[in-house]
């Protein structure tokens, strides 16, 4: 029978303070914490699987047993964002943190993307992508310059209105940004942002955002699985995150909802290898916006849709759950990612419930684990595989 491996990120769903979360600015942050005191806060399955139970878990009710076998991941990068939080999954570690730009972009690189483009550039600082299209969004309108802006994490992003830039001319503008920022200033994502609307007033952001992500610095867990023939079907962001590499099948969702019900149809096919699914709205919608019962009620509606998911099972299949760093929203000092522990649940037929995993050092375990488990050899060593541990 063929194995199925189901990989769930939960973008966001950290668990609490990294022991230098100080050295990013994010001493007592816990994402967890912040949205089980929310009264939209209700996840009886992740409570059934261990979450609670969970090394340095302290808020929620811990089970007496467990269905899941349960773990904390240390993260071993230098950095708190979702490019390195991936690879890190996928088995690749990044000593070296990607270029962020506090002050704005420096203005021989502005100066190229003007030039290369056509088109002026306005903003160029550290923005909301909300706010930034009520600052800058009419004179966008006006002048047709392109909106560029960055945030805490290594990202270029550019914002244009669909009716002034039409969608796929922002890409190709994005895909331009790509090809020119490597090296000192190789971000981790360039991100297209098309919005929509008459004026500041009601200008919206729509589904139609694009990343165009920095290869992997190394081959991961992706390719691996891809040349030893094991499906490897990418939902969400996955195909974006790694810049397409890897993956045999990309399958774009538009929030937590579509993501889930994708998920969903997956266990209902065939397929041999691996389904890695991104939830991004607990970041991007909750997360970022400092939305406590927004999230709250995010991962309710995601512990639903895992009760369903976990009734579709076949005796082959494994579900993993776990995140790529924090973005906690009781924390104000900023509205940035988080430097946070994350979660890992495993359960499946072939797992033994209740093994309590503890505390491991680098998010590169699930790499080696799901490897392990689809019987596909490689040269990963960061990391160690769980599933001689967890194995029935």
């Amino acid at each position: 029978m063929a194995k199925r491996v189901f990989l769930i990120v939960l973008d966001s769903f950290g668990i609490g303070a990294e022991p230098d979360a100080a050295a990013f600015g994010d001493e007592g942050s816990n994402t967890l914490a912040s949205i089980a005191a929310s009264p939209a806060f209700d996840t009886p399955q992740m409570r059934r699987l261990g979450l609670f139970n969970i090394d340095g878990v302290t808020c929620g009710e811990k089970t007496d047993a467990p269905a899941g076998a349960f773990a904390r991941l240390q993260e071993a990068s230098n950095g708190k964002d979702t490019t390195i939080g991936h690879w890190e999954i996928a088995g690749v570690e990044s000593p070296r943190a990607l270029p962020t730009y506090p002050d704005g972009f420096p203005p021989e690189v502005i100066a190229e993307y003007e030039a290369r483009t056509g088109r002026k550039v306005l903003c160029n600082k550290p923005y909301s992508g909300t706010q930034v299209l009520v600052d800058y969004g009419e004179e966008h309108m006006r002048t047709g310059a392109l909106i560029v802006y960055t945030s805490a994490d290594s990202v270029f992003q550019v914002a244009a209105h669909e009716d002034v830039v039409p969608v796929e001319q922002l890409y190709e503008y994005c895909k331009i940004a790509r090809d020119m920022l490597r090296g000192e200033h190789g971000v981790g994502r360039v991100i297209a942002r098309p919005f929509v609307g008459t004026c500041a007033a009601d200008f919206k952001r729509t589904p139609n955002r694009h990343d165009f992500s920095l290869e992997p610095p190394a081959p991961t867990m992706l390719d691996y699985l891809k040349a030893a023939g094991r499906d490897v079907i990418a939902v969400g962001k996955i195909h974006d995150i790694f810049a397409g590499q890897g993956d045999t099948e990309t399958i774009r969702t538009k929030n937590n909802d579509d993501g889930m019900r994708v998920t969903l149809e997956l266990a209902d096919r065939d397929f041999n290898g691996l389904a890695f699914v991104n939830l991004v709205d607990f970041d991007m919608v909750y997360g970022h916006r400092r939305n406590i019962d927004g999230y709250a009620d995010a991962a309710t509606r995601f512990d639903k849709g895992l009760t369903e998911l976990l009734g579709k099972l076949r005796p082959e299949d494994l579900v993993l759950i776990t995140a790529d760093h924090g973005c906690d929203p009781g924390y104000t000092k900023t509205t940035d990612h988080t430097r946070e522990y994350v979660p890992l649940l495993i359960t499946g037929v072939p797992v033994r419930p209740g093994v309590d995993l503890g505390t491991r050092l680098s998010f590169a375990s699930i790499a080696r684990t799901v490897c392990d488990y689809l019987d596909v050899e490689t040269p990963l060593t960061t990391g160690a595989s769980l599933w001689p541990e967890i194995r029935r």
